[in-house]
């Protein structure tokens, strides 16, 4: 896939777009202090205010929709030392399955009844940035602190998968949980209060935009960089449980051969075409020059350890998965129960029709996606599913 100049201040990536994803990048496009352009990722959808699948750098302003509501949402992979037939031949994938659905809480609401002595040091590490930056997590959500190590809902999972030389990689999507929603879903009021005060004309009401050296401006970059280090070790604190899950499967330690953690919803100040801007990826990983990154499929197809090639033009960015063909409430009128079964023939997996709305088609095609980021990320390893959790 050729880049697309879509408009003077849009590159697109995607061959699949639909039209109105298209318009809402180009509104989102034409905002003053978009410098040097916004970026399309492969896998773009539409989204809330700016585009899913979109890098949008700025000046002296930001969008809090345009880092999105989970901030630092991401993915987590660590490579062991096993093969999948090592990893069957210790027992049931179904037990194993289980055993990680007990180690780590699923679904929205999902809290521990305790804190572990590893998420016990983490969290005291966010309390002490906390009050570092200023404020109280606390006074909107205080459930963070058992939050901590559970993975939510929606396209949120844990998965045992097996790259091309059959080597077992555990592969994990999640992100900052209630907490950093709350702090997402606080600025985005006001910075669409703000723009209201000061008749600020938007072409979408959630594009609304902090002004850089305000008070606003600076509480929510404490905050947003908050939230992306607590969805980074929430991260690193289920994945621990992972391993322990499997190791206790297989009667002996993981040794990580390898281990990345990135997110694809977050903010970070970063130097583009001589200016240094705010660069919000909604749905994108950074892929700097040798950068390691994880592009997940959806449930049931592939997924990609990547290294990035620092395009300059995608502003050293690539895709962060496959992308919505449709929506949830579309994929549960279009797709059944029966079907999501036979797309997920031979992996293990809670059979229910909780996940419906996850099925394979409602994404998509993980390989257009890749094909149209060849020159935006080199392909490391592929991986494929044996084992999928998901919290309903």
């Amino acid at each position: 896939m050729t880049r697309e100049h879509l408009s003077p201040r849009l590159i697109s990536w995607a061959s699949i777009l639909e039209e109105n994803t298209r318009a809402q990048a180009v509104a989102t496009s034409t905002l003053p202090f978009i410098y040097p352009h916004l970026a399309l990722m492969p896998d773009a959808h539409l989204g809330k205010g700016a585009t899913v699948g979109s890098v949008i750098p700025t000046l002296g302003a930001i969008i809090p929709a345009a880092v999105g509501v989970d901030i630092g949402c991401g993915m987590i992979a660590v490579r062991t030392q096993w093969t999948s037939d090592e990893v069957r031949g210790r027992g049931s994938l179904a037990t194993l399955r289980q055993a990680i659905e007990k180690a780590v809480p699923l679904s929205a609401g999902g809290v521990n009844q305790r804190l572990t002595a590893t998420a016990a040091a983490r969290v005291e590490t966010l309390e002490t940035a906390a009050a570092a930056a200023g404020f109280d997590p606390g006074a909107d959500a205080g459930r963070w602190r058992l939050q901590l190590g559970s993975l939510g809902s929606g396209n949120h999972f844990i998965e045992v998968t097996v790259d091309e030389a059959d080597t077992v990689w555990l592969f994990l999507h999640s992100g900052s949980r209630g907490v950093g929603n709350r702090i997402a879903q606080r600025h985005i009021k006001v910075a669409a209060d703000l723009c209201a005060k000061w008749w600020i004309s938007l072409p979408d009401r959630d594009l609304a935009y902090l002004v850089e050296d305000t008070d606003e401006f600076w509480a929510y970059i404490r905050e947003l960089r908050w939230a992306q280090d607590y969805a980074l070790l929430n991260r690193e604190e289920m994945m621990d449980r992972v391993v322990d899950a499997i190791s206790e499967h297989m009667g002996e330690p993981v040794v990580e051969a390898e281990r990345v953690n990135c997110h694809h919803n977050f903010t970070e100040q970063e130097k583009h075409f001589g200016k240094t801007v705010w660069v919000s990826r909604k749905g994108a990983i950074k892929a700097g020059v040798g950068d390691a990154g994880l592009i997940p499929g959806s449930m049931g197809t592939a997924s990609y350890v990547v290294t990035g090639k620092g395009d300059a033009l995608s502003l050293n960015s690539s895709p962060h998965g496959a992308g919505r063909n449709h929506s949830r409430s579309a994929a549960r009128r279009l797709f059944t129960h029966e079907q999501l079964r036979e797309a997920m023939t031979g992996i293990e997996y809670r059979d229910t029709d909780a996940f419906i709305d996850e099925i394979p088609a409602a994404y998509k095609d993980i390989d257009q996606v890749m094909a149209d980021a060849a020159d935006l990320v080199e392909v490391r390893h592929v991986l494929h599913q044996i084992v999928n959790v998901k919290g309903d």
